[in-house]
Parts: C-alpha cells; sequence; structure tokens
C-alpha cells in the first residue's frame, strides 16, 4: 500500500470524474474524500480537516466559488484549489478573488493534478517558522505575523495567496525576481513554467495595491524576467 500523501477532499457533480479520481488519487497515496456539491463541502469542511479541498467552479446549489468563499472565511489557512472547464480570465479572476490558491483547468493531467496536490499539502503541513518583522514602503504597510496589508492607513483585503507573493517581494525590495524563482518560491517546486497563471496573480494584486494599476508604482514588471517591488 502506498503511504499516505495528505488528506484531500473532491468535491464535484460528476459521479463519474469523482470516481477516477478517488481511484487515481488514492493509487497515488492520497486520502481522498468526496462530494457532490457546496453544501456538502462545507459540511465535510466542518466535520475534519483537510489538507487540501478540490472544488469544481460549477457545482449545484451553492456553487464552487461560494463554497470557496465560505470556506475561506471559515479556516483562512485552508488549501483550496478550483477546477473548471472555462479558460476565461473572468472565470479565474473570480475563482482568485474568493480565496483560491490555485485553478486548474479541465481537461487536465493527473500528473499536473497530483503535482498540484502534493505542493498543496506540503503549504498546509508546513509551520511558517520565519515571520519576520512589518514592512513599510511608501504607503504600503505589510505585517506578517498578523497577514495584514494597509495601504495608507486603509486596510486591504487580500487572499492568502496574494499576501504571500506580496510578502516575498516586499520582503526582497528592488530585486528583480525570476518568473520561475517566484512561482516556486510562493506555490512550490512543481510550479514554474505557469507564467500565465502568475501574471493573472500580480493583476489582482495591482487592482488592489496601485492607484492606476496600469502605470503601476509599487509592482513592477522586469521585461521577458519576473518582477519586483519597489525598494523605497
Amino acid at each position: 500500500m502506498p503511504s499516505v500523501n495528505g488528506s484531500i477532499l473532491v468535491a464535484d457533480d460528476d459521479p463519474e470524474l469523482r470516481r477516477v479520481l478517488r481511484r487515481t488519487l488514492d493509487a497515488l497515496g492520497f486520502e481522498v474524500a468526496e462530494c457532490a456539491n457546496g453544501e456538502q463541502a462545507l459540511k465535510a469542511v466542518e466535520a475534519r480537516p483537510f489538507d487540501a479541498v478540490l472544488l469544481d467552479l460549477n457545482m449545484p446549489g451553492i456553487g464552487g466559488i461560494a463554497a470557496c468563499r465560505e470556506i475561506r472565511r471559515r479556516s483562512p489557512r485552508q488549501q483550496i484549489l478550483m477546477l473548471t472547464v472555462r479558460d476565461r480570465e473572468t472565470d479565474k479572476v473570480e475563482a482568485l478573488d474568493a480565496g483560491a490558491d490555485d485553478y486548474i483547468t479541465k481537461p487536465f493531467s493527473i500528473p499536473e493534478l497530483a503535482a498540484r496536490l502534493r505542493s498543496a499539502v506540503r503549504r498546509s503541513t508546513t509551520a511558517d517558522l520565519d515571520i519576520g518583522v512589518p514592512i513599510t514602503i511608501g504607503e504600503i504597510e505589510l505585517d506578517p505575523a498578523r497577514r495584514t496589508v494597509r495601504k495608507a492607513g486603509a486596510a486591504l483585503r487580500l487572499t492568502p495567496k496574494e499576501f504571500d507573493l506580496l510578502h516575498y517581494l516586499m520582503s526582497r525590495p528592488g530585486l528583480p525576481i525570476a518568473h520561475v524563482k517566484l512561482l516556486r518560491a510562493v506555490w512550490g517546486e512543481e510550479y514554474g513554467q505557469e507564467l500565465e497563471y502568475l501574471r493573472t496573480f500580480v493583476h489582482q494584486l495591482r487592482r488592489k495595491l496601485e492607484d492606476d494599476p496600469s502605470m503601476p508604482e509599487y509592482l513592477l514588471t522586469e521585461l521577458h524576467f519576473g518582477y519586483r517591488f519597489r525598494a523605497t
């Protein structure tokens, strides 16, 4: 029997997909529970802890987005991955705004999904040993211990993954960080080629940080390389 690599809740209204995912992920060493809609997902998460939750975007009832938002409200550090058959920018933004840490577009490969889940499990089970001290650059204040961000004294609402990305950049002010390094540092070693994915997160972060996201003052692009946060 393979060793357990983490506990996963699969929430999808397609029973055949749930069956395939359960069988495949079980063979890969994950402990898998399943449910068919958002209401069941909320009850399952309330009943016991999971290392990661895999939510379908288009479930009946309250749906994946509403379930994601409610799980995030109840459990701010829960790892949540969103499954969708759609690849529109608006759907990605909706998932990220709801608090998803990751999204995967159907059809997907099992190796890709397994790698994303392993990375999510590691993030779930690894403690934040180096919390760090508060950082202030310009009008932006980030407090790692409280996981809060303010701009000119006003609180900004960031998702956990947006906070992690901002914290990594702000703790290295003025340094250009390569796309690959950012992806691996914030999401895990299985990442590195998902440039459009990273751009989506940066776009969302700029929308919340910048006065004019099209002319950023803080989160700057290093053309064909990566991103950096301004130094002062």
